[in-house]
Order: structure tokens, then sequence, then C-alpha cells
């Protein structure tokens, strides 16, 4: 046969909480892809903010390198759309088509994307877009084909929990204390992540229903991890840790799992080598080929994530290998920046007990073998020294090699973008100065 279809299906802000990372949400139909193909451990993404992310993944540049520094829907954009890998796909003939959530572009931006197709959806949710995909996969598609499926189900604000989702029984993430208030906002994030999965197990069953899923190569992701305070929108492993799974050709299958480090930028020339596409000369990732296939233990020995802005600046790049994590802040601000978590109920209990005021360390090490949570920053510790020259050197060396702005001093938001005060309290507070709802 030709070239294989590839189903890119993603959520918004989901990190690794679903069943197949170990976590008590039952997602049972990404728990059986995963048993079926390739579950990625360690993969991460280019930028723990939403367009940042996504635009990393569909260009195989870094935020910095393709212009997406900021929020789409807040005035920021890619420098050449022209670099997103639908227009790779399309001179290779793949019929290319969008239905629901894209955060590369808005309003007439969205159709220099490179989509052949963007299907009209009404809403967010999965339960919209998954009816629409299962059309399109009954339907005798185009082959090959690039059918990019999204929903924001797991973005805030979360409606309340269900019976079988309850609160009792919930254990909020790591970062975050076991209280009521945190047990009942996990358990309206499963309920959110059941319907995903729910949703995108009947895109999964039409996919073997119509005999494509052989000739198919689902990549199952996100753009983040979940929206609660010191994980979306931050440099930990809870910000910049995703959930990944590939199911097959290129070696894709059998319930494999692979610890090493993977970006999502690695993602566009896995999808040219899987496609047989020579690979365009902008990409700063690598296959994940060998991975899969026994070719190689490793593609990197570290992997990098930025924030320029969310809601408001934040300024700050970080490396992590195998072992460490070093992050940089490129402000002297000191403190956390609120207007950059989204408004929650965990959030609120973080404020309730002073959190606008904890200190926030310039330079931050962390060893992720002793403190996986990264709680303990040893970046003044004398006998960490060599690690942190090292890791300095080598954030340096990328930043330079990629042409990083913030190396020539702070980064101007482009005109006409609506950015949030640092002081801020909240993402919404812009709004009230604009006279906004």
């Amino acid at each position: 046969m030709g070239r294989p279809n590839i189903l890119y299906i993603h959520s918004h802000d989901t990190g690794r909480y679903i069943q197949p990372y170990g976590h008590a949400i039952a997602t049972p139909n990404l728990q059986r892809l995963a048993e079926q193909g390739v579950l990625f451990r360690q993969a991460f993404c280019a930028g723990p903010t939403c367009s940042p992310s996504r635009a990393a993944l569909v260009t195989g540049q870094s935020p910095h390198s393709c212009g997406m520094i900021g929020l789409a829907h807040r005035g920021f954009s890619l420098i050449d759309h022209g670099r997103h890998v639908c227009h790779t796909l399309r001179r290779a003939g793949y019929f290319t088509g969008l239905i629901g959530v894209q955060h590369e572009a808005r309003g007439p931006n969205v159709e220099k994307l490179g989509y052949e197709k963007v299907f009209k959806t009404n809403g967010a949710r999965a339960g919209v877009m998954a009816p629409l995909a299962v059309e399109f996969l009954t339907s005798a598609p185009p082959q090959p084909f690039f059918l990019s499926v999204g929903c924001g189900d797991t973005h805030r604000d979360f409606s309340e929990s269900d019976p079988i989702d309850a609160p009792l029984y919930s254990l909020p993430p790591a970062p975050i204390p076991d209280t009521p208030v945190t047990r009942r906002d996990m358990a309206a994030f499963k309920k959110r992540a059941r319907a995903i999965d729910e949703a995108w197990g009947t895109v999964f069953a039409a996919l073997e229903a119509t005999g494509l899923a052989d000739h198919t190569l689902v990549i199952c992701t996100t753009d983040h991890g979940i929206a609660f305070p010191g994980m979306k929108c931050n440099l930990t492993d809870h910000g910049i840790g995703v959930m990944l799974v590939l199911r097959g050709p290129g070696g894709f299958l059998g319930g494999q799992v692979v610890d090493a480090l993977v970006s999502q930028i690695d993602l566009f020339p896995t999808i040219c080598q899987v496609a047989g596409i020579d690979r365009p000369a902008w990409l700063e990732g690598e296959s994940v080929v060998p991975l899969v296939t026994g070719q190689a233990e490793r593609i990197h020995e570290e992997i990098f994530s930025e924030v320029t802005y969310h809601a408001a600046y934040e300024p700050m790049r970080c490396v992590r290998t195998t072992r460490y994590k070093y992050v940089r802040r490129f402000d002297d601000r000191g403190r956390p920046v609120l207007a950059n978590c989204d408004d929650s109920p965990s959030k609120d209990l973080w404020r309730a007990h002073g959190w606008r005021d904890r200190p926030v360390a310039r330079d931050e090490l962390y060893d992720l073998i002793f403190d996986p949570n990264e709680a303990h920053n040893i970046a003044a510790d004398g006998a960490a020294l060599p690690v942190l020259t090292d890791l300095r050197g080598r954030l340096e060396a990328w930043m330079c090699r990629t042409d990083d702005p913030l190396l020539k001093g702070p980064v101007p938001a482009p005109p006409g973008a609506v950015i949030s005060d640092p002081d801020d309290l909240s993402p919404r507070d812009v709004n009230v100065r604009l006279g906004k709802k």
C-alpha cells in the first residue's frame, strides 16, 4: 500500500492523567490503544501553554523558533504558516482535515494552516467531534489522509462531578494537598477525562470497522499538564509532561513502553519517516522510530521547554535530562504570576494560604531521582555546582542555536496583543480592564 493515513487526536490540558500512566482515572479505550501501540512514559511538550505547545508540535520547532510565544486568541501568531505539517503532507498527496480544536491560528489565519477541509463544529467537546470523525472515516475518505481531531473537555472550567467520579475517593494530583475541595476538583477533571475516552473510543472503533486501522498511524496526545496550580504553564514535569501513544505503521505496535526522553517536536520528523517524506530543513526534533525498532536507546541527551507569555509575561526556559532539571527565569519578579494559572477551587486554596507571596527563585535545579516532585531546589548547593554549570551551558547553547529572542533582553508582545498584568490574580482580570465580560 501507499503512504499511511495519520489520525492526530488530541485534547486540552490532560497531562498524563489517564489510565495507561497508572492513575485511577477510567480511560479504558486509551488503555487499549496503549496496549496495542507504544506508550511514551517520558514525553514532554515544548511549552506548557496551549498555543506554544501545539504550534511546536505541528511545525517541529520550539515555540520561539516558530514565533508562537503566546496565545493565538490573544494576538500571537506563527512566523510562517507554511511550516505547519499540513503543507508538507499536502505536497506529498495527503488530504488534510480538521475537526474541532486547534490553537495555532485564529480567524482568517486558520485558512493558512494548510487544512483542505475544516469541518464545522458546535463547541469543543469530544462528544461533538467524535461523530464527525466517525462519519469521515466511514464514508470512504480520500487516502492518504491527515485528520486532526481535537477537543477541550479537560480545559477549565470543570462541571461538578457525577456519582461515578466520587469526590470522597478521588486523589488530587501530586503538587496539590488532599482536601475535600481539591478532591472534588479532581473528581470533576476525572469526569471530563472519561468523557474524552468514551468519545475517542468510537473513533478508534470506526478505524477498525472500516479496515483503516492497520494502515493508519494514530498519534494520541495532549498539549501540556492539567490546569491545576504548579502544573499547566509551569516547567515542572507536572506542567511539561504529556500523554503520548502511537499506534500503527512504523513499528508502533505490540504494547511497548518507551522510557527514553522525547519531545512533541519529534512528531513531525516521525511523520516524515513513517510516510517516506523528505524531512524539511527547519525541523529541530528527531524521529522516534529508532526507539521502537531497536535501532537506538535514546534520541536525546536532554529536552527543552519554555514559557514566554501565557496570559501575562513570565519568561523562563528549562533543560531536562534523565536525572536533572534546570529552570531559569529571565526576570526579577521573584513571585508567582497568578494570572498564568487558570481559576479553580484548587487555586483558591493555594491563594488562601499565601501563594501570591511565596518566593520564586531565578535559578532552580532539581535531582529528579530523589526529588521527582521538584520541591527541593539545589541550585545554591555547592555540591551541585558541576551539574548546574553543565545544564546552564546546555540551555544557553540551545538558546543560541535556536536564536532565542530572550538572549537579547525582554521580549515584547506583538501590537494589539491582549496581555494580563503579572500582578493580576486571574487571567480574567484583563477583561475587566478592557470592559469585556
